[in-house]
């Protein structure tokens, strides 16, 4: 189960076992200049809201934590940013890092932010992983970008919307079924037929395993029912995004 502590209202710190020298702090919607549908601390600048409430919110979050996000365009897709090196704005749902100078972030609200890390706190990771992005192995990419023995891998699972609240349909059952039989066991039927309730987590441990990576923490809090804290798309459709992080310390 997701566990914190929040320093700084609205920032909570995953309660997990890093190494020395590795940060990572997850968003809330507390506080913040946005309004209406994103109020208030909406840190995506795709969903409609006020560019300069964006803005604000971001540079109120670099300012507090002392370090540079870098933000992606994310596409549900595969590809992995080197936060050390890219510039611009990279179309990319991962990015790892193995120096100080940016944080490595993803953007979410119902789709599930994993954030990663090895034993030595030399190089971190972040992954956004929506159904699309976790069936086609932004996962299992990721974890081959931070080019360490996986066994030496530790992995977080932030907020994302819980299997009770996902229902899907049979091509989303089919797309990791196809691919690991096991998969299987992550979809319960639905209300009616050729639907699914899918447990988003659940997929995405067993990707992880898959890839190597066994020590999993976090996990347990499904965004969508928890509307004081989190942004969900699925249950508002207008709303803002939350972010997770994770860096090292110059």
């Amino acid at each position: 189960m997701v566990s914190w502590r929040e320093d700084v209202p609205g920032l909570l710190r995953p309660d997990w076992d890093l190494p020395a020298g590795v940060e990572a702090v997850l968003t809330t919607r507390a506080g913040g200049f946005s309004h209406g549908a994103f109020a208030g601390f909406n840190l995506g600048d795709h969903v409609g809201d006020d560019p300069e409430a964006v803005a604000s919110n971001r540079a109120w979050l670099c300012r507090t934590l002392s370090v540079t996000p870098l933000w992606l365009a994310q596409v549900h897709g595969t590809a992995v940013a080197d936060a050390d090196s890219v510039q611009g704005l990279p179309q990319a749902d991962a990015a790892v890092a193995r120096g100080p100078a940016r944080a490595c972030a993803v953007l979410t609200a119902d789709c599930l932010p994993v954030l990663l890390c090895d034993d030595a706190g030399s190089v971190v990771g972040a992954a956004h992983a929506g159904w699309r992005g976790l069936a086609a192995g932004v996962l299992e990419a990721t974890v081959a970008r931070m080019a360490v023995a996986p066994a030496r891998l530790r992995a977080w699972l932030g907020p994302a919307i819980g299997a009770q609240a996902f229902e899907v349909g049979d091509e989303v059952r089919a797309a990791f079924v196809a691919d690991d039989p096991v998969a299987a066991a992550a979809f319960t039927p639905g209300m009616d037929a050729g639907k699914w309730m899918a447990d988003l987590e659940r997929l995405a441990r067993r990707r992880l395993y898959r890839a190597g990576v066994v020590r999993v923490a976090g996990g347990g809090v499904c965004t969508v029912s928890t509307p004081d804290r989190f942004y969900s798309y699925r249950r508002d459709g207008v709303t803002g995004r939350f972010a997770s992080l994770i860096w090292l310390r110059s």
